[in-house]
């Protein structure tokens, strides 16, 4: 959905480049939301056509719980992208939730240590969000600098790798309900959740609305520092819960987790048609855009590509996806 320069509390016009309308298929689709998908399913194709390997129900399993850390950090950097920022430090906190979740969860218990996984990432959202809205600082700096504090209170924290022997501390992100991972109906449940908050709710009006235009949003009575601050804290809220299923998966806490994990988030976003300047941008594209870089990764280890050209295919995709992006908005 893109922004406008609307007040928060009125409803979004229709966009007059929408593909598809309600009237077909329930939902609207513009050009911005169309090019991910498209991609999406171009990506299949091309996947059929080069390796048999990609449909086993294996690979599939293997690829859906994969996308499940990188889509959560990827919606909570989308929140943050809407209102014209940038979160460079959700890697960290990846690692903040991760080793947090695997220390506690001996001696707490799952429930509560993943409460206080999450807890912790959202506080770290929330000192980034109210630094930047309360000083009025670039958010790129900011997040930079809290990257490396996050990153070093990890390794005050721990050191060495931690491996909890709790007997369900596998089942968040390795335990399956049906056919699919928990992992994987906890990300889907939050993409739910986003884009009721964005698309029906004051606040998530105008999260959209301050990247469009933020003086007018002021001027309609919105507590901008409050709604900048409400963003960083559901991004360190989902970058949290990441590292907590990802390290459920692995069965390990590395303190070096979530490395360079924000390049993928932003990645994702900007594959699924949002603008880095703010205001546009939907939750849908951005679900995928998780999923074509997933299945980017995962078909060129099929194909044995070696790592340094699969980072060099990804960037040529993001350009890619920038420029089809771009052009659907002048068409």
């Amino acid at each position: 959905m893109t922004a406008s320069d609307r007040p928060a509390e009125t409803a979004a016009p229709k966009d007059s480049r929408a593909l598809f309308s309600a009237r077909t298929l329930g939902i609207e689709l513009t050009w911005r939301e169309l090019i991910p998908v498209l991609c999406f399913f171009l990506l299949l194709t091309v996947a059929a056509t080069f390796t048999d390997a990609f449909f086993t129900e294996r690979n599939i399993g293997n690829l859906l719980r994969q996308i499940v850390a990188n889509g959560l950090i990827s919606l909570g950097m989308l929140i943050v992208i809407l209102t014209g920022g940038i979160d460079l430090s959700v890697g960290s906190v990846v690692a903040l939730g991760g080793v947090l979740f695997a220390g506690v969860a001996d001696r707490l218990g799952i429930p509560a240590a993943l409460a206080a996984a999450v807890t912790a990432g959202t506080l770290a959202g929330l000192i980034n969000g109210t630094i930047i809205s309360r000083f009025r600082l670039q958010p790129f700096i900011v997040t930079l600098a809290t990257m490396g504090i996050i990153r070093g209170v990890v390794f005050i924290y721990t050191e060495s790798p931690l491996s909890p022997r709790h007997e369900s501390f596998r089942d968040l992100g390795a335990a399956l309900v049906g056919p699919v991972s928990m992992g994987l109906l906890i990300m889907l449940a939050c993409y739910l959740a986003a884009s009721f908050f964005l698309n029906r709710t004051a606040t998530g009006r105008a999260t959209v609305a301050i990247g469009g235009n933020v003086e007018a949003v002021r001027l309609a009575g919105v507590n901008v520092p409050r709604t900048i601050t409400i963003a960083y804290g559901l991004s360190g809220m989902l970058s949290a819960l990441a590292g907590a299923i990802l390290v459920s998966r692995l069965g390990i806490a590395q303190p070096s987790l979530g490395a360079a994990y924000e390049l993928d988030a932003i990645a994702a976003c900007v594959i699924g048609g949002a603008v880095l300047g703010g205001g546009s941008g939907s939750v849908l594209g951005t679900l995928f855009g998780v999923f074509t870089l997933g299945i980017i990764n995962n078909l060129m280890n099929l194909l044995g590509v070696k790592s340094f050209y699969q980072e060099l295919v990804k960037g040529a995709v993001i350009i890619l996806a920038v420029l089809l992006v771009a052009r659907g908005r002048k068409s």
